[in-house]
């Protein structure tokens, strides 16, 4: 499972025209799911992002986690984050999971993530022509991936 995780002071997410989710300080993480990804790698990587200590602290420092702010999220799936362009300029996503193995993993991250900083996320829509709009803070981002673990 790989994550793009960036802190952002609002985001949105829009399909055919119309805002399918919306937050205001917190995270939009973009997440790509491959063949060999397991609920083990679901449960660290949502404990990882939900207290990873990327938001500011009242003296300025990255000192506080998404729980200890209280913030929100929109997780949007994501496959060409494991695009391949080793050969060629045409990029291959054929280690990214089918849908039929991506679906019910990207939904169960999501439930664990609601779980882990016990509140709802906002969702992109599996598949779908997506706008997604973000301001980023900081900019922060940082990219996770789980069979690194870096």
């Amino acid at each position: 499972m790989r994550a793009v995780i960036q802190r952002v002071t609002k985001a949105s997410v829009t399909v055919e025209e119309k805002i399918i989710s919306k937050i205001d300080r917190g995270l939009l993480i973009l997440l790509g799911i491959e063949g060999e990804d397991t609920k083990e790698d679901i449960k660290w990587l949502s404990r990882k992002i939900a207290n990873l200590r990327i938001f500011n602290d009242g003296e300025g420092v990255m000192n506080k986690s998404l729980l200890d702010v209280k913030g929100n999220v929109i997780v949007v799936s994501q496959f060409t984050l494991y695009a391949t362009t080793k050969k060629g300029n045409r990029p291959s996503y054929s280690n990214a999971a089918r849908p039929e193995i991506a679906v019910p993993l990207y939904e169960q991250f999501v439930k664990q993530l609601e779980a882990d900083i016990k509140k709802a996320i906002g969702t992109g829509v599996f598949g779908a022509d997506m706008k997604v709009e973000l301001l980023n803070d900081g900019p922060v981002t940082i990219i996770i991936d789980t069979k690194n673990k870096e």
